[in-house]
């Protein structure tokens, strides 16, 4: 008897039976257990980027008979990836890229992932390390390191795999480090207890020479006696030269959302910094307490639903603000709409567009990043809202994913997220 296809049906009722596993086992076989489902990880993952590359195929092909132009053919595939694995737009781009080199350009490297015997990471790192490469040479990178490969650390393959590349063609990875430049960058994110952790992307020069001026500040004041840690120092001084504290004040505008009885009568609801997140009630009073006295504060008012903590409104008449209403939805949404994307919001999108008849309104606007807006507007993607302000986007294939309205200070889950539904025809 041949072997049967697997179904749909058959991978959701894999899914269900590992929710029934045996739990009287012996130690040896639940380290049996761990072996087998880490091997069955990388046999998904690499299933995974064959249906992808197989998705993208279809979808070419089928934009292709309607002529759609070569460049656009395939825009918006690697976002249905995305959403379909509950990742950012930006992982699907690289999940696509994996893909696509895996199926077509690292066999060897394919087949160790197929078989369980490295991690969709440990792929990753490959693919990774020979991008600057030609189709032929990754393929003879890739059959170098196959005997060794399932044997190797993260560090050891790419370290390998950055070597043989380099012996084959020298000129592509140093071509690659000055492309390298181009992709510099600095980005915030939230750290534990308050603080937050500005990262930058240099070339190594600029970013030795941003360290090495740092520490020298931080020996200087230490020497004079300055009791504060060296770590300490770095920092402030970093702090005092990006702002211009040191030379004049440079203006920057700080947008701390918080309510009036926390604000004016003693409350201890949280407050919420737009693009870092929340605040406790004492360490916003501390952060207000050490403004220089010369500091301009602007109060603008923001209406909530009582009920449910939605933002409804926003006081529209601010000479420095022309555009109050992508303001509202910068300080409502704060993070891109876009189920699992999590990027800051770059545009206020109309939801349902304008051409379509949609409305220049809260209700039909949302925060999104670039690439989400452009994706939104690739054929065959349409949104809408449901009367509780909840968008539903819906895909090509018929997926929908719905996010809610973020509650003003309720930061347990700004977005709801359902599974995924197939629409019937």
């Amino acid at each position: 008897m041949g072997e049967q296809a697997i179904t749909t049906a058959d991978l959701a009722g894999w899914v269900d039976a590992l929710l029934t596993l045996a739990e009287d086992a012996t130690d040896a076989e639940r380290i049996d257990r761990i072996r087998l489902m880490e091997d069955v990880k990388g046999a998904l993952c690499a299933a995974q980027a064959r249906e992808a590359v197989a998705l993208k195929r279809s979808v070419v092909d089928a934009e292709a008979a309607r002529g759609v132009p070569a460049a656009k053919r395939g825009r918006g595939v690697a976002a249905q990836v995305a959403l379909a694995r509950r990742e950012s737009p930006h992982r699907g781009d690289r999940l696509m890229g994996l893909a696509e080199a895996l199926v077509g350009e690292l066999p060897h490297t394919m087949a160790a992932l197929a078989r369980g015997r490295i991690s969709e990471w440990r792929a990753t790192l490959v693919c990774r390390e020979t991008a600057c490469l030609t189709r032929d040479e990754r393929r003879e990178v890739d059959r170098r390191m196959a005997p060794d490969l399932e044997s190797m650390s993260d560090r050891q393959v790419a370290a390998t795999a950055r070597r043989i590349g380099y012996t084959l063609d020298p000129r592509s990875i140093v071509n690659r480090a000055a492309r390298a430049e181009q992709d510099r960058r600095v980005s915030i994110r939230p750290a534990p207890d308050t603080m937050a952790i500005v990262s930058a992307v240099l070339p190594v020069a600029e970013g030795v020479a941003v360290y090495a001026a740092l520490t020298k500040a931080a020996d200087t004041a230490r020497a004079d006696g300055d009791g504060r840690g060296r770590g300490q120092v770095m920092a402030d001084t970093l702090v005092a030269r990006v702002t211009g504290r040191e030379a004049g004040q440079t203006p920057v505008e700080i947008q701390l959302v918080m309510s009036d009885t926390t604000l004016l009568h003693g409350g201890t609801a949280p407050a919420d910094i737009v693009g870092y997140g929340p605040l406790p009630e004492p360490v916003v009073r501390s952060v207000l307490a050490r403004l220089n006295p010369e500091t301009e504060i602007w109060l603008r008012r923001l209406y909530a639903d009582p009920d449910t903590g939605e933002l409804v409104a926003m006081e529209s008449k601010r000479r420095l603000f022309p555009e109050p209403l992508r303001r509202f939805l910068l300080v409502r949404d704060q993070l891109c709409r876009t189920p699992w994307c999590g990027a800051p919001v770059r545009h206020a999108d109309h939801v349902v567009p304008r051409q379509r008849g949609g409305p220049t309104s809260v209700d039909n606007g949302q925060g999104l990043c670039e690439r989400c807006n452009q994706i939104k507007e690739s054929a065959g993607w349409r949104a809408g809202t449901q009367p509780d302000g909840t968008v539903v986007t819906t895909t090509p294939t018929g997926h929908s994913y719905a996010s809610t309205v973020p509650r003003l200070l309720d930061f347990v889950s700004r977005l709801r997220i359902e599974i995924p539904r197939h629409d019937a025809a």
